[in-house]
């Protein structure tokens, strides 16, 4: 394909983009959402709070993205981004369909949560290739005065795949006594793992490359004389690297405390039942999704920088205020506060994707584009919840997760300020 059939962005293309997006955050947030059960479940002669010990299975499933994006990212720069995306998803999945059918502690002792870590380990492994890489495949579809539209399908898809298993963890929670859910209700939505995944691999293996990744392979030979993109990625773009990590350092602490640890906390530390708290993240997962798209056509007019800038501010100001609202135990106004962090949220959100992808030249595209996001989501995305719920433990405070979040921003928004810059409306061809 050559350049000029760039501005052409196939449904399918994009579709594959949300639908294998939305299929591996489904599985990867359902953990979340049902993390107080798999803490029964799993850990339930611990002396610790056995919730905190689910939060940490899930941090320690982090620790293996960098190792994913570096692994994904290379075969995706190499082999081909359909490539990479139709694999990662194949693996994402079939660990979660196997964590629907581990035996409990009770049936197999501590062998139980060891085999719960190591398949955790591979969803991370698998996850760290699917976010960066649906980004870098729709970008490279784009025509570039249009990028942050486009890619604003993947955040938007990453926050449908959170509804559909928020609502679905409603669902069994509000159908089932409590004694069922921890019996059997939590497996339901990582079964369902096995079909979705199998559909999604077929879809993407039926798709052709990016424009951008065929034009590189037919016309130089970038592709075989590259060293290692991983290495090119920390030795030629170190500074485009570390921007990438500061807008998402934001995304990750963000993320993960507005849209998948608010139910846990507000049932843990504000006393409101499952069901309700549930139903507040459903409405503002909405709403997310309806405006990140939004501001993904904003950015494509004011620039990535000052969006990115602007979420940061944003959140320093916003948070302490949203957390005391949340606070008040009446759900109206936890929707309403939950509401304020998502706008929030997705003004940062919403460029994240185009970012990440747009900022490194093809041959080490789809590695910068992993790296930068996954390196921070090993350190702030995968330790969110555990460290909000520890720094609640430690001091009593209900508001620390408010003061986390605010330190976060300051820190990533001078790094920004320091070193990102707009690639708006210049061809992916040209960047160099």
């Amino acid at each position: 394909m050559s350049g000029h059939e760039t501005p052409k962005v196939p449904f399918k293309v994009a579709l594959s983009s949300f639908l294998g997006n939305f299929i591996e955050w489904f599985d990867y947030a359902t953990y979340a959402y049902f993390a107080i059960t798999i803490g029964i479940v799993f850990f339930p002669e611990s002396e610790v709070n056995s919730t905190l010990l689910a939060f940490a299975v899930f941090a320690i499933s982090f620790i293996f993205r960098p190792l994913g994006a570096a692994f994904w990212g290379s075969l995706g720069d190499k082999k081909g981004r359909k490539w990479s995306l139709s694999m990662s998803i194949f693996l994402m999945t079939g660990a979660a369909f196997l964590i629907g059918c581990l035996p409990t502690f009770e049936t197999l002792g501590i062998l139980s949560p060891i085999l719960l870590v190591c398949l955790r380990s591979v969803q991370g492994f698998s996850a760290a290739g699917e976010y960066s890489g649906a980004a870098v495949f729709l970008a490279e579809y784009a025509p570039p005065e249009h990028r942050g539209k486009y890619c604003s399908l993947v955040p938007a898809s990453t926050a449908a795949g959170l509804f559909a298993g928020s609502t679905m963890a409603l669902l069994i929670k509000l159908l089932l006594p409590e004694s069922d859910v921890i019996a059997w209700g939590w497996r339901i939505p990582f079964l369902l793992a096995g079909p979705l995944g199998l559909i999604a691999h077929y879809i993407r293996t039926k798709l052709e490359d990016s424009p951008a990744f065929e034009h590189m392979t037919a016309n130089t030979n970038r592709v075989a004389e590259a060293p290692r993109p991983s290495r090119l990625v920390f030795k030629k773009y170190g500074r485009r690297l570390l921007s990438s990590i500061a807008a998402t350092m934001v995304n990750s602490v963000g993320f993960y405390l507005v849209l998948t640890y608010l139910p846990t906390y507000l049932t843990s530390y504000v006393g409101i039942e499952a069901a309700p708290a549930q139903l507040a993240t459903d409405i503002a997962l909405v709403a997310y999704i309806l405006i990140v798209l939004v501001a993904g056509k904003v950015s494509d007019i004011v620039g990535r920088k000052r969006m990115l800038l602007g979420a940061c501010i944003a959140f320093i100001v916003l948070s302490i205020p949203a957390f005391t609202l949340l606070g008040t135990g009446s759900l109206p106004v936890i929707i309403a506060a939950q509401l304020v962090l998502c706008v929030t949220l997705s003004i940062n959100d919403s460029n994240i994707a185009c970012y990440q992808a747009e900022m490194f030249p093809t041959e080490v595209r789809y590695t910068g584009a992993a790296l930068g996001s996954n390196i921070a989501y090993v350190i702030f995305g995968g330790t969110a919840s555990f460290v909000a719920t520890a720094l609640i433990d430690a001091t009593g405070d209900g508001m620390a997760p408010a003061y986390y979040m605010m330190g976060i921003c300051v820190v990533a928004g001078v790094i920004l300020l320091l070193t990102a810059r707009d690639y708006n409306g210049i061809h992916l061809n040209d960047i160099e």
